[in-house]
Formats: C-alpha cells, structure tokens, sequence
C-alpha cells in the first residue's frame, strides 16, 4: 500500500523535490546518538548542538553535500585503556541534517564536549506580481462594432 502525501494535491503544484526531501527524511535512521538540540541564536540564526562527549575535533567531521549537513564521529582505538566501567559511549555515528535552499553554515566549535554548529537563515522575500488579464474572452462571442443595431 503507498502512503499519500497531503503534496499531492492538485493545489500543490512543484513540490516534488520536497516531498522527495521528507521521504529521505522519514526514512533517516532513528538513532537518537548523540542527542542534539536546535535553537534559535538570533532572529535568523540558529544553533545545532551535539553531545559529543570524548570526541576531538580531529575524531569529528562536518560536511555539506548540496543541502544535506552531515556530522560523523569516530573515535581512534585507545588499546592501553583498562576500564572497571566503560559507560561513555565512544561508538562512531553518523547524524545528517536537511538545510532549505538559502541556509547557510556560518562556523562550527567544539566546547565541552558539545559540538555546536551555526546556521544562518535567508531573509524571506515575498515575490508580488501583478498579471495581466487578456481583454478578449475565448468563450464570449464577437462583436462587429459598426454593424451593430444598424440594418
């Protein structure tokens, strides 16, 4: 059975790619390692967050692929380590981020075992035009002005 989306009405028109979008989204791995946040730094700023406790900036990547924000992780072995309890994970991950047409990355740091990633949003412009409307109608008869009323 196909699950319909609401961008398939006929008032949706040239919604295609994001639906694609929300699909691969949808279907993204539901891990929930690391946890992040997202909040807003500004009006038309915002702030992803990643609990990334024991990684170093050279164990951490950041890339941006069209609009998709990736940021993995992985940890070099530490063999000489003998632990009593090993509760801090240290798996590798992958976390991805879809970013609108226009969202710009603006800078990355690592503090305190929190990744933060800064995202600048576009100014929206709002697009008005006027459209003209054609003076004949395709379905209202012709009339020949100077024979009209007259025999």
């Amino acid at each position: 059975m196909s699950r319909l989306s609401q961008l398939n009405s006929p008032l949706m028109l040239g919604f295609d790619e994001f639906e694609r979008t929300l699909e691969r989204i949808s279907k993204a791995s539901t891990d929930g390692y690391p946890p992040y946040n997202i909040e807003w730094t500004g009006e038309n700023r915002l702030r992803i967050t990643l609990a990334v406790a024991g990684f170093t900036r050279d164990d951490l990547d950041i890339q941006l692929e069209d609009s998709q924000l990736t940021v993995s992780g992985r940890q070099r072995e530490q063999d000489d380590r003998e632990y009593l309890h090993h509760g801090i994970a240290t798996r590798m991950f992958q976390r991805s981020f879809v970013l609108a047409d226009g969202v710009e990355v603006t800078g990355a740091s690592l503090d305190n075992g929190l990744l933060h990633i800064d995202v600048s949003l576009p100014q929206p412009e709002r697009n008005v035009r006027k459209i003209e409307i054609d003076g004949a109608s395709a379905n209202a008869p012709e009339i020949d002005v100077e024979t009209k009323g007259r025999s």
